[in-house]
C-alpha cells in the first residue's frame, strides 16, 4: 500500500509483526522516525515528502501495538523492550548506521536505543520534545500520573480522548488541519498497546541515561509545549554529552505536524553538517 509517496511494509520480527512506512532511496542515508505515544507512522506524512527530496531515505515505524504492529507480548515492557524491537527492525533492513529521531515517548525510546549497545549504529540522534519518562518521580506522584492516563483512555475510549486532548498538543495557533491529523492520529489507537505504552513510560528516566548517549544530539521543543516545556527539554540537552537545545518558536509539542516546514528547517542542517 503506497501513502503519497510512501510505501507500507512490515517486517517479521522476533515479538511478530513490525509495520512502518518508507520513502527515498535505499541508496541514500536513512533516518528512522519514532512518534509518540497518541500517533502513528503516518502523522510524519509531511517528513515522509520532504526528507526523500533532500537525499535522505525515511523510515517511520508503527510503534509496537500502534497501526499495523502487534503488540508486545508482555503487560509491562520496559522502554527496552521497545528499544528492542527497533533493533529487530535495524537489522531486518540491514541499517548498519543511521540517524534516529523521537518525538515525545518516541524520543525516550530512541534515547534507551543510542544509550545501549545500538548506539553505535546511529550517527546523528534528535530528540524532539523528548518526554523524561516518571520512573524518577516520588511513588505517589509518579502512581497519579500513570493511574490518571489509564484512567482517561479506558473511561472516554480512543475518539472522545482524542476530541478532548488533542488541541492541547498544539500552539493556540494552530491550523484547524494540524488538530484534526492530531485527533485522527489519537482516535486510531488501541486502548490496550495505549495503557502499555503508559505502562513503559512510568520506567523511563532519560535524564539518568543522558550522560551515556555519546553520538552528536539535537534536542528541539515548540517553546509554546505544554507537554514537554522549554525547560525540561533544556535539562535534557544540557545533561548530553554531545547534546544542542534549538527551540522553534510558537510551537506546540507536536512541533512537526504544526509547521512541519519549520521542523525540517531545523532538522536539516542538522543532519547534513559532516559532525556536530
Amino acid at each position: 500500500m503506497r501513502l503519497g509517496v510512501a510505501t507500507q511494509r512490515s517486517i517479521e520480527g522476533p515479538r511478530g509483526t513490525l509495520a512502518f512506512l518508507e520513502a527515498g532511496s535505499a541508496r541514500d542515508p536513512a533516518v528512522v522516525l519514532l512518534h509518540g505515544l497518541g500517533s502513528r507512522a503516518e502523522s510524519w506524512r509531511y517528513q515522509l515528502t520532504d526528507l526523500p527530496t533532500r537525499g535522505l531515505r525515511v523510515i517511520a515505524w508503527d510503534q509496537p501495538g500502534y497501526g499495523l504492529s502487534r503488540a508486545l507480548p508482555m503487560a509491562g515492557p520496559s522502554p527496552a523492550d521497545y528499544a528492542a524491537a527497533l533493533t529487530a527492525l535495524a537489522d531486518a533492513l540491514d541499517l548498519s548506521r543511521f540517524h534516529l529521531l523521537g518525538h515525545s515517548l518516541g524520543a525516550l525510546i530512541a534515547g534507551v536505543f543510542a544509550a545501549g549497545p545500538g548506539g553505535a549504529r546511529v550517527e546523528k540522534l534528535v530528540l524532539a520534545s523528548p518526554t523524561p519518562g516518571f520512573a524518577s518521580a516520588e511513588p505517589e506522584a509518579l502512581r497519579a500520573k500513570i493511574e490518571q492516563r489509564i484512567a482517561d483512555m479506558t473511561r472516554l475510549g480512543p475518539a472522545r480522548l482524542a476530541n478532548q486532548r488533542a488541541k492541547h498538543l498544539l500552539s493556540p495557533s494552530a491550523s484547524p488541519d494540524a488538530v484534526e491529523r492530531v485527533r485522527a492520529a489519537m482516535a486510531s489507537l488501541e486502548p490496550d498497546a495505549y495503557i502499555q505504552a503508559v505502562r513503559m513510560l512510568a520506567q523511563g528516566d532519560l535524564l539518568a541515561l543522558a550522560p551515556r548517549i555519546a553520538r552528536p544530539t539535537l534536542v528541539m521543543s515548540g517553546t509554546a509545549d505544554l507537554i514537554t516545556p522549554e525547560a525540561s527539554c533544556r535539562r535534557i540537552a544540557a545533561a548530553l554529552p554531545r547534546g544542542r537545545y534549538l527551540p522553534l518558536p510558537g510551537l506546540g509539542h507536536v512541533s512537526y505536524v504544526e509547521d512541519p516546514r519549520a521542523f525540517d528547517s531545523a532538522l536539516i542542517p542538522f543532519l547534513q553538517r559532516e559532525s556536530a
